[in-house]
């Protein structure tokens, strides 16, 4: 096995499945994890590379047991992307503070966990990349977010605290902002009077990340922010 590994969390029908075929179209094996099973059994069918587990990222059992299954299947990662996230709206007043905590295992702790199961096989080949996609809640506090961008916001702090750490070491850690409503089917749903280019790509999102985890090393990104062009910021 001599193809680059790439493990991908929250694999789901918008970022996540366009994150696996950009790496499968891009010569890795891709470790696909999710909680859905029929979704990943689907993708392992068109992606002839690809292979999924069933994981909740917020749980460290689950993780390490599937990180020593990809170990065993398709090899070390090279490259981890934490796309999966907890959400959930509503003022500090209105929430369950039970939300708030799941929400940060998944996109805060998940990030942990994950780092800490894979970078050190990364500091040892001296190369490799993680990558955590976020939104605006990590860079503000709405009123209905409450329960939302506190642990986005950590989740940033802590990839900023781990670029700094790996990076030295030769292991690039990048966090993307997407200011932008991803174009899903529940999405359109939602907002059916939207011209095409008020949604962003789910493609165009997996092609910034690649391109972000194979920058030239003189010259890698932490923040990246991706919006489309009519956005009003």
């Amino acid at each position: 096995m001599t193809s680059p590994v790439c493990l991908i969390t929250g694999v789901g029908p918008g970022t996540g499945s366009a994150l696996a075929r950009r790496f499968s179209e891009g010569g890795y094996r891709v470790a696909m994890l999710a909680r859905n099973e029929e979704r990943l059994a689907a993708l392992e069918k068109e992606l002839a590379n690809a292979r999924g587990y069933r994981c909740d990222v917020s749980d460290p059992a689950q993780i390490e047991a599937v990180a020593s299954a990809v170990e065993r299947d398709l090899g070390s990662p090279g490259v981890v992307i934490h796309n999966a996230v907890g959400g959930g709206f509503g003022t500090f007043r209105d929430i369950d503070p039970a939300m708030l905590n799941r929400n940060f295992q998944v996109n805060t702790m998940g990030l942990l966990y994950l780092a800490r199961r894979f970078a050190p096989a990364m500091v040892s080949a001296g190369k490799g990349a993680i990558v955590a996609t976020g939104n605006t809640s990590a860079l503000r506090g709405k009123a209905g977010f409450s329960g939302f961008a506190p642990t986005k916001a950590a989740q940033r702090i802590l990839a900023e605290a781990m670029a700094r750490d790996l990076g030295p070491q030769g292991v690039h850690v990048a966090y993307l902002v997407i200011d932008a409503v991803i174009d899903l089917e529940w999405t359109r749903k939602r907002w059916p009077e939207r011209p095409d280019d008020f949604f962003i790509k789910p493609s165009a999102i997996a092609n910034e990340i690649w391109h972000v985890v194979h920058q030239e090393r003189s010259a890698w990104s932490f923040n990246v922010e991706l919006r489309p062009f009519g956005e009003n910021w």
